[in-house]
């Protein structure tokens, strides 16, 4: 598969573009190419297709200028391939809340576009169902690693959603490449230890780990100096909140085999786990943060109330 394959994929299969509808695509000044690719593949559906660009940000989660929220909001139809996440900003929130549809792609490089999206998405869809039966009734979920993982989430009122990639109803959002079932917690407390991917680090070597302590819904401990800026620097706008333990998500994309450093990638590997910190508000949680920071566990058993969850297995 090609970029160009790639980007007909997310319009085509991913957004179901129609012909009367409108497309933003918005970008940044590393991400043009990828932003082009996908305004060629709206082009070939719709007239009515525009790129919004601008510098990249310092952050994941820092709000773009506001013309281009403006121009997401006025879309039928958004793709954002950018450096710096725009999954969990007021300004996707506000086209969401208007009827939009809308995919972010962040971070997103070539090699990862190409692997991602060169996937089932149907069956990435019934991995998604799958997974939700087993957890989405529980009323305590319990995750462990060999690395020392040993965490506790309460779920409470708030739902378990599924990111299938189909982003064809309006409102609808999706992060490209998909596939993972997610929920905001209303409670943590455990341990957790990162031995696959996590922001600004990467792919982190065979036999190193990032731990974090969790309690009462707060992370207490973080072992790296340089997450622990990245979240002080949060903490600086909106005090606790930026310690939130905004998110528990598993991975149901089978196509993803290795993960590749990308937490946008690795993050929807089949039978990977990822915790977050941070916001919340755009996953149904209730804290708005400039910072949500995923930590991929490469190795996970989850139980849902004491009965362990059969997790989708990697294709080989």
């Amino acid at each position: 598969m090609s970029l160009e394959d790639a980007a007909r994929t997310a319009v085509d299969q991913c957004m179901g573009l129609a012909a009367d509808e409108a497309c933003v695509v918005v970008t940044d000044d590393e991400r043009r190419h990828i932003g082009e690719a996908l305004y060629d593949a709206a082009r070939e559906v719709t007239d009515d297709a525009t790129v919004a660009r601008y510098p990249v940000g310092d952050q994941h989660g820092e709000e773009p200028p506001e013309p281009v929220a403006a121009a997401m909001k006025s879309a039928d139809v958004v793709l954002a391939p950018t450096t710096k996440s725009l999954s969990h900003t007021r300004a996707r929130g506000a086209a969401t809340e208007a009827g939009v549809r809308a995919a972010t792609l962040p971070g997103i490089t070539e090699e990862v576009m190409v692997t991602g999206l060169d996937a089932d998405y149907r069956a990435i869809g019934e991995h998604c169902v799958a997974v939700l039966e087993q957890v989405e009734d529980a009323d305590e979920i319990r995750v462990t690693s060999p690395q020392g993982t040993d965490i506790t989430f309460e779920p409470g009122d708030r739902d378990w959603l599924a990111d299938t990639g189909l982003c064809h109803e309006a409102g609808d959002f999706t992060n490209l490449p998909a596939g993972e079932v997610f929920v905001s917690p209303e409670d943590a407390n455990g341990r957790y230890v990162v031995d696959g991917t996590m922001m600004p680090h990467g792919l982190l070597p065979p036999g190193e780990t990032l731990e974090f302590v969790v309690e009462d819904g707060r992370v207490t401990e973080i072992s790296d100096d340089d997450i622990r800026s990245q979240v002080e620097t949060a903490a600086e706008e909106v005090g606790d909140d930026a310690y939130n333990l905004a998110e528990l998500g598993i991975g149901t994309n089978t196509a993803v085999t290795e993960l590749v450093g990308s937490v946008l990638l690795d993050e929807k590997a089949g039978g990977t786990v990822h915790i977050a910190i941070g916001d919340d508000a755009g996953i149904g949680g209730d804290t708005d943060a400039p910072v949500h920071l995923d930590g991929i566990l490469r190795e996970p058993t989850v139980y849902a109330d004491g009965e362990e969850v059969d997790l989708p297995e990697v294709e080989q």
